[in-house]
């Protein structure tokens, strides 16, 4: 998507050879209009999929999520990194491995709210290492509910991630897929 990689070429700041900081945009402060142009993508997409139900994992991919669901006319359920009061009775639960955090954390869904019947995109901001998409298609495999698929919006093409989904048979469309990040140059793949 030209829109997003102009985007991340213009306002993107590369931290470690290997962070990609997109927070003035995409994750901390939200172009709206940008996750409006992304949703409509993805609808195109997964046009005809049945999709009836978005995922996230709370907190960066919710915004992203909400505005995709519009396009969709659906509703979001992202997951929570910790249980509160708020949640009530039964819960898928899932642990996971955070790259950007570099913590372990055990992320649930309200089982009334996710189950079979249900055909479930899994929206996200960045796709590195996969453990957080691998912790959501674990909780809606024990939903019983379809994966249709996961819409990624920045995929970090030279991390394993994306390769492995993709091997696990799992649909990936990333939006922008960067090939590689040194210094102040970014590469995507063709």
């Amino acid at each position: 998507m030209k829109l997003l990689e102009d985007l991340i070429r213009e306002k993107g700041i590369i931290e470690h050879g290997e962070v990609l900081k997109v927070d003035s945009f995409l994750n901390h402060q939200m172009d709206v209009k940008l996750f409006q142009e992304m949703g409509r993508e993805w609808a195109r997409l997964y046009a005809g999929t049945g999709v009836n139900k978005i995922l996230t994992i709370e907190a960066s991919g919710i915004g992203i999520a909400c505005v995709a669901a519009l396009e969709f006319d659906v509703p979001v359920i992202f997951a929570k990194k910790s249980k509160t009061k708020n949640i009530a009775g039964e819960v898928y639960s899932s642990t996971v491995v955070s790259f950007t955090h570099n913590n372990v954390n055990d992320i649930i869904v309200s089982k009334k709210f996710l189950g079979p019947g249900d055909r479930v995109l899994i929206i996200d901001d960045f796709l590195a290492n996969g453990a957080a998409l691998l912790g959501l298609i674990d909780i809606v495999n024990q939903s019983g509910a379809e994966l249709v698929g996961c819409g990624i919006a920045v995929e970090k093409a030279f991390q394993p991630g994306g390769k492995r989904l993709r091997e696990m048979g799992v649909r990936v469309e990333s939006l922008a897929k960067v090939a590689k990040l040194e210094d102040n140059y970014i590469e995507f793949c063709d």
